[in-house]
């Protein structure tokens, strides 16, 4: 099938830019799948009288599994295939989330939408956009790179507005409904349209100048793998500033703003919908930042532009408590902030391949990720924490506003002057 239609395609497109829209729906749908309890936090809280506190170590366990799983996930994907991975995540999620639409407990909300959802969507995340750029690309990988984690961003923009709307109207539970039905015909699109390499179907990677495939790693268990690259990468201090950079990354996007923002808003008087409808206007802004972000990364020193971005999240986060949630204030906040919402990667990734080579790089950057998720699960529980003992979100957005503002120092320093390693697999 995927011969044929790579046929009528012909000389005008080439298959690995289908790939690219076919990860880029995936990734979205995963995305929309683990943004949804951002919009459910109040209606759980208020229908079934479980603490915002309970509710936010929910989130909190999803996000930090999402991020868990990235070097797992990599290794997966080396050994069993792109295709098997993916649909076996995204078949997770559907059955999954549709299932809790029967949960009265506080243990079946942990159980499916904490440790399953982060589980399945965190194999449908960064490490598959890396993956499948390694993969199907020799030429524009940044800015494929920039594309694709922007699907994050996109996911916020498609689904939360009109979910917002549907728990308004009927309560939490069509929510479930909606994102399991997305999430199962993805796996029914990703089934029939994504080959596992360009091989398969007769064609080279974007911008290849001969055949030579390109390594898809050991073929041993996952598990050993993925802990065997991270062996070799902690012994180098770069590994540290990458992962501890993307761990106040983590903390100031999907786990302070993604999860508690729409929260805030209602707090502020604000509707959900107009909560929700701020999300997507970041989203459609880091849309722009991040596909330019990844334009920018293959031509410019990375280090400086995560310093730039960091230091304008941090900035944007500190002005937040003091914008009075006015609407020219909130607009003001979302044009700066949504531009470098994940703009982070593709400049990150970059940096991970420069320091430790194409063959350990998708690992490593799963471990990297994994940061990531750790500082937005500390996000997540912490800011409710924070709010029930404040009354507000205020301290949660200065201390990520500061925590960015060291983070910009941070990456700086990854290299130095020295000439950055690679760090070749035993």
């Amino acid at each position: 099938m995927y011969s044929g239609i790579a046929g009528r395609l012909g000389g005008r497109l080439h298959y690995s830019w289908v790939v690219m829209g076919l990860a880029f729906l995936c990734l979205l749908a995963a995305a929309g799948v683990r943004a949804t309890p951002g919009v459910l936090i109040v209606p759980l809280e208020q229908g079934l009288g479980w603490s915002r506190a309970t509710i936010s170590l929910a989130v909190a366990v999803n996000v930090f599994l999402y991020g868990l799983m990235g070097p797992f996930a990599a290794a997966c994907m080396q050994r069993f295939g792109i295709r098997r991975t993916v649909l076996s995540a995204l078949s997770l999620l559907a059955v999954v989330v549709a299932a809790s639409t029967q949960m009265t407990a506080v243990w079946q909300l942990m159980l499916t939408w904490g440790v399953l959802v982060g589980i399945g969507s965190g194999c449908v995340a960064v490490v598959l956009a890396a993956a499948v750029v390694n993969r199907w690309f020799v030429e524009r990988r940044g800015l494929v790179m920039g594309i694709l984690t922007a699907s994050t961003a996109t996911g916020q923009l498609v689904f939360l507005p009109l979910l917002a709307a549907v728990v308004e109207r009927g309560g939490w539970k069509p929510v479930a409904w909606i994102v399991a039905g997305v999430a199962a015909g993805v796996v029914v699109l990703a089934g029939l349209l994504l080959p596992e390499s360009p091989k398969e179907i007769g064609q080279r990677a974007y911008g290849a100048k001969s055949d030579e495939a390109i390594p898809d790693g050991p073929l041993v268990n996952p598990v050993v793998a993925a802990f065997r690259v991270l062996g070799r990468a902690v012994r180098v201090r770069d590994f540290w500033l990458l992962f501890a950079s993307f761990f106040v990354c983590g903390l100031s996007s999907s786990g302070l703003i993604g999860t508690h923002l729409i929260s805030a808003c209602i707090d502020a008087g604000l509707p959900a919908v107009k909560g929700a409808s701020l999300l997507a206007m970041m989203g459609i802004f880091d849309l722009i930042g991040t596909t330019a972000s990844g334009w920018l990364s293959d031509r410019y020193d990375n280090r400086l532009l995560l310093f730039f971005y960091y230091g304008l999240r941090g900035l944007s986060l500190l002005y937040l408590p003091y914008s009075g949630f006015a609407p020219a204030g909130l607009l003001l906040f979302a044009v700066f902030y949504g531009l470098d919402w994940i703009a982070t990667v593709p400049p990150t990734l970059r940096l991970t391949t420069q320091v430790f080579g194409a063959e350990d790089a998708p690992v490593v950057f799963g471990w990297v990720v994994a940061g990531h998720q750790l500082g937005a699960a500390v996000a997540a529980y912490g800011a409710g924490v924070l709010r029930e003992t404040f009354g507000n979100y205020t301290m949660a957005y200065l201390s990520a506003g500061g925590m960015c503002v060291v983070a910009a120092l941070m990456v700086m320093t990854i290299g130095g002057k020295r000439t950055v390693l690679r760090v070749q697999p035993a």
